[in-house]
């Protein structure tokens, strides 16, 4: 079954001073959204994320490692946190993600995993030995 990701981008973490958290409230009802993502069965991950002023960003000009520290002022849209979920297609990804409660004016992106299976032999062949199931496997213990 394929993998979505569904990130929330809520538009107060642009300019999140360091330290900023959720209110209890939106929490509770997040929580509750949780355990329903889980109760379903559909659940693989979340996380919520800190502000984009105590991240940092790595870029590559001319092929070199550059570090910028946040928060990044040309951000117009950074992603708070995440879901990952496992259901049979993007409608139903679609569907959860119109059930998370409304705690802010946020959008959830829904976007689906890239599995190696989708990726074109070449590509496949790319990946050299990396075993990817094995990997996964890996994770589970």
């Amino acid at each position: 079954m394929p993998q979505f990701m569904m990130l929330v981008l809520p538009p107060s973490y642009t300019d999140a001073m360091p330290g900023t958290m959720p209110a209890a409230e939106a929490v509770a009802l997040m929580s509750k959204f949780n355990q329903e993502l889980a109760d379903a069965g559909v659940l693989r991950a979340l996380n919520g994320l800190h502000p984009p002023s105590m991240g940092a960003r790595v870029t590559f000009p001319e092929g070199k490692p550059r570090v910028q520290d946040g928060p990044f002022s040309e951000s117009k849209e950074v992603v708070g946190g995440y879901w990952l979920i496992e259901v049979a297609s993007r409608e139903e990804a679609v569907a959860w993600a119109c059930k998370v409660p409304p705690v802010e004016p946020f959008t959830i992106e829904v976007r689906q995993v890239q599995d190696t299976a989708d990726f074109p032999d070449e590509v496949k062949e790319a990946l050299g030995n990396f075993d990817e199931a094995a990997w996964q496997e890996g994770r589970k213990k």
